[in-house]
């Protein structure tokens, strides 16, 4: 008696025996959107069926070769994951949802909500359709109120007339003359129902100085002229000043915040009857 002998034919494996007889399984390498794991064909092996992200398996996950040559059970298919339409959430919309499966989602396809009017959006405005056909956590719209914002000091502020102020309302302040506003002009009715900031009113600062020239915002001014009026609050100048040893000048800041301001020790100002003594401005800078 002769012994088997495998023939390889265009990409299949055939068996041919002298005397006796091998059985097959049909090819089931290929599984559209998915994976096949095998040895061999043959009878009895079994292979192994999984699908790829997005899919799932119809049908069983492995199958053995009968002494028939059949697969058994059947070959599976994969077949798309998909969602229901998305819930909407209690005074939310939904306002980007694009089907792509009769009125249903594939895997990974999303869906956005926005709130009614008043109401804040906690969690995310995306859910998202997963692997196993179910969205993820959907937002709440919950109804905010603000307190009326308060007016500060030397100053005023204006908002709606209205008697409850809602999510997203706005409140401008302002401040009386010689007042500078510390803080954004006008705030917001935030989702924790707290105001996005309480500006308040800074005083200007009155100058010891009479005469000088200072930098300010990267320009040389006199400080006489510029601030004739005074420095508003936040405002800051950098002085003069000179290095004795060195025959050399240097500079110090200076800023004013609300009301006061501390001219730099080393900063001596220049007697306009001294004429013969060079100001520190006019040295050379080390």
């Amino acid at each position: 008696m002769f012994p088997p002998v495998l023939i390889l034919l265009s990409g299949f494996l055939c068996h041919v025996a002298i005397a006796g007889r091998t059985r097959v399984c049909p090819f089931a390498g290929i599984l559209e959107n998915g994976t096949v794991r095998y040895t061999t064909f043959e009878y009895p092996n079994t292979i192994s069926f999984s699908c790829h992200t997005g899919f799932y398996l119809k049908g069983a996950s492995s199958a053995r070769c009968t002494e028939e040559g059949k697969w058994s059970p059947d070959i599976p298919v994969c077949a798309p994951i998909t969602c229901p339409p998305p819930p909407i959430p209690k005074f939310a919309n939904l306002s980007v949802y694009k089907p792509l499966a009769g009125n249903n989602s594939f895997y990974g396809g999303k869906a956005v909500f926005t709130c009614s009017p008043h109401h804040a959006m906690f969690g995310s405005d995306t859910i998202t359709c997963t692997e196993h056909g179910n969205w993820t956590k959907l937002p709440e719209c919950r109804e905010v109120r603000c307190p009326f914002p308060s007016r500060p000091d030397n100053g005023f502020v204006n908002y709606p007339a209205n008697p409850v102020l809602f999510y997203k309302d706005t409140a401008t302040f302002g401040c009386h003359e010689t007042y500078s506003l510390d803080g954004p002009e006008e705030v917001e009715c935030s989702k924790f129902g707290n105001w996005s900031a309480q500006p308040s009113c800074k005083a200007s600062c009155k100058l010891p100085v009479k005469k000088a020239t200072v930098i300010y915002e990267g320009e040389r001014v006199a400080i006489q002229n510029r601030f004739k009026n005074g420095m508003l609050h936040g405002q800051k100048v950098s002085f003069f000043c000179k290095n004795k040893e060195k025959k050399c000048s240097y500079t110090e800041d200076a800023q004013c915040i609300d009301g006061t301001i501390e001219i730099p020790k080393c900063f001596k100002e220049h007697s306009s009857l001294a004429f013969w003594k060079t100001d520190a401005s006019d040295v050379k800078p080390c």
